[in-house]
């Protein structure tokens, strides 16, 4: 099982108007739950996380992955490298809106690793927290923590996946919301 992360600059972000199946995936840790009308399914992957939203029969698929993972290109609504800043939104049927904005932050080696041991430190009751083994030279291996606040109408995923052979941080904030 591979548990070193691909090079940031192999990310792409992606969303899709289907579901995916888990299969393609290397899945580290997950999370699945219902909140008033809508289900929820969040995975910490490999190089990132998928984000499973259902509601009504309408399903949004949030991915963050290797740009080389065989995806399918059927109903992707998104694609973007994760590079500098961005920030999207797609309606859907039943007014149905999904917002995100997401970036990729090289940071100094310091302000990487006091980073993450923040993150160890103030994630354990807050969402999903996942360390990776350490690589080769690096004995501290990445982390990924997903941040899950729900509510009746919406759903908000804020993620930190740390690449520390590139000193990196992606961040994303993703909001689901119903009508």
């Amino acid at each position: 099982m591979q548990t070193v992360r691909p090079k940031v600059a192999e990310l792409v972000f992606q969303l899709y108007g289907r579901s995916l199946h888990p299969e393609l995936f290397e899945i580290h840790d997950s999370r699945s739950f219902e909140r008033g009308d809508y289900g929820v399914k969040i995975d910490i992957t490999g190089a990132g996380h998928v984000i499973t939203w259902r509601y009504q029969g309408l399903t949004l698929t949030e991915v963050a992955a290797a740009a080389g993972q065989p995806l399918p290109q059927k109903r992707r609504l998104m694609s973007y490298k994760l590079r500098g800043e961005r920030t999207d939104r797609v309606e859907c049927r039943g007014g149905v809106t999904y917002q995100v904005g997401f970036q990729l932050e090289t940071v100094e080696p310091e302000i990487f690793w006091a980073f993450q041991q923040e993150l160890t430190r103030d994630s354990n009751s807050r969402g999903l927290l996942y360390s990776f083994n350490g690589g080769g030279r690096i004995a501290l291996g990445a982390l990924s923590f997903i941040g899950i606040e729900s509510r009746n109408r919406s759903l908000l995923v804020q993620s930190f996946h740390t690449f520390p052979d590139d000193y990196a941080i992606v961040k994303s904030q993703s909001l689901f919301e119903i009508p």
